[in-house]
């Protein structure tokens, strides 16, 4: 289900959209808290929901007012420090307030557009019409707003896209187009959505912890008051947004971790191969330890030297021995570390075979094609999953889950549907991690794949 929306404003007006939502929240609307702080940004935040939430009736009542508290490793020492977020001025639901919500597009120093609807929020809703107060998809909510935008003769907007989907603001203006082809908005209204706005493809890296429910009361004796949409999220964030718009929105001289790119894609890869991938290669070592939660695999001597070895060894390799790849695989070390988040490895095993398709084979391809022999490590954490598959209860593909438990290795290894490709060439050192681990027991089989 989609979130709540910001709308981050100019000295008098409407700026930039957000989502009031966890993954985004404490990234982006604390981003501007740094920029107004430091003098760079004196504007306000109007919150607009896409859904007909209570969020806004929430905020409201508390005068759009709530607290942030980033807690967490950084550097190396545990910190936990709170942001009183001030700077929203508003809070608008278009499911009660439509004519509000449009008016929001009169105001000609609305800039810059943030949208982050989850995964789910970036859809095409063929019943969806013009006519609507308001349209269901987020998608013609903001086709609606536009043409307001366009028949207003304002300029158009800069948005940044901050869904977890690739290409999300060119998907998002692909849906825009086909609604204003669908409503009959006229060919003239479709070229200003392709010339006078900017759609920016965008990668947002933080984990959110919500509202503490456990450290609530404790909160509230310090911060004077029972703030009931109290949120919490680690320090570490990168937000990697295509395009340059840093003399208007001074992020970096602020002191942020924004990358202006041209193309998100590199980030995104270094995402998906040091974060994704290091949680992928280690869930099934650790759970055939019976640990439960990252943070104790993190404290385990021996799996911390095999996380170590597939970080260091084989995966930065095949990105790149670069600073910024090297400093990104040890904030994942600390964030991984976190003393305030629990998180779960059952639930990070959910549908493991399409995540290892996706966040670890193509780092044992590429190790392969650069260095000729296979990246013993990851191979391993290969065989683990294959191991785990077959003994015990798993969340995946129940086809993909009864062939593993009924199969041999290499017929498992050989099924390119559930590979998308042959893995023959890892047999003999999967069987090999698997001897290891049923002869010597899973800790000394960690060490051996960990030289």
């Amino acid at each position: 289900m989609a979130n709540p929306i910001v709308t981050i404003t100019m000295d008098n007006g409407d700026v930039m959209k957000a989502e009031l939502y966890p993954e985004v929240a404490p990234n982006t609307v604390n981003n501007f808290i740094s920029l107004v702080k430091k003098g760079f940004y004196d504007g306000k935040i109007v919150i607009v929901s896409p859904t007909d939430s209570r969020t806004v009736d929430a905020l409201n009542a508390q005068d759009c007012r709530y607290n942030l508290y980033l807690r967490g490793i950084e550097s190396g020492k545990e910190i936990c420090e709170r942001t009183e977020i001030n700077a929203v001025s508003r809070a608008v639901n278009p499911y009660k307030d439509f004519d509000t919500y449009l008016e929001l597009a009169q105001n000609p120093d609305f800039r810059f557009i943030i949208t982050n609807t989850t995964e789910a929020g970036i859809a095409f809703v063929a019943e969806d019409k013009y006519e609507d107060r308001p349209a269901k998809s987020f998608p013609a909510k903001l086709t609606q707003l536009l043409y307001a935008r366009y028949k207003a003769g304002l300029n158009g907007f800069v948005i940044f896209a901050c869904e977890l989907i690739d290409n999300n603001a060119t998907q998002l203006q692909g849906f825009v187009l086909r609604y204003a082809q669908q409503w009959k908005l006229g060919e003239d209204f479709s070229y200003w959505i392709i010339e006078e706005n900017k759609f920016c493809n965008t990668l947002v890296d933080r984990i959110v912890t919500g509202y503490p429910k456990d450290d609530a009361e404790k909160f509230y004796d310090e911060i004077g008051y029972d703030d009931k949409l109290l949120d919490t999220a680690e320090p570490y964030h990168l937000w990697v947004i295509e395009g340059d718009y840093e003399k208007e929105l001074p992020l970096q001289k602020a002191g942020l971790n924004v990358i202006w790119t041209n193309d998100v894609k590199a980030y995104k890869k270094m995402k998906v191969r040091i974060l994704n991938g290091s949680h992928t290669s280690l869930v099934f070592p650790s759970m055939l330890c019976g640990i439960d939660t990252v943070k104790k695999s993190l404290e385990d001597k021996d799996l911390n030297a095999f996380l170590n070895t597939c970080l260091f060894k084989y995966i930065l390799p095949t990105l790149g021995e670069t600073e910024e790849n090297r400093q990104f695989a040890n904030a994942v070390l600390e964030r991984f570390s976190n003393p305030y988040i629990k998180h779960m490895w059952k639930s990070i095993s959910l549908n493991s075979i399409s995540k290892f398709t996706a966040r670890v084979l193509p780092t044992i391809h590429d190790y392969v094609k650069k260095h000729n022999t296979l990246p013993k490590s990851l191979v391993f954490s290969l065989a683990c999953l294959i191991e785990y598959y077959k003994t015990n209860d798993v969340q995946d593909d129940k086809t993909a889950v009864e062939y593993i438990k009924t199969r041999s290795v290499k017929d498992i290894l050989s099924n390119a549907e559930l590979w998308d490709c042959d893995l023959s060439d890892m047999l003999d050192l999967v069987e090999e991690s698997m001897d290891k681990i049923h002869s010597n027991g899973i800790r000394e089989a960690i060490k051996w794949a960990s030289l």
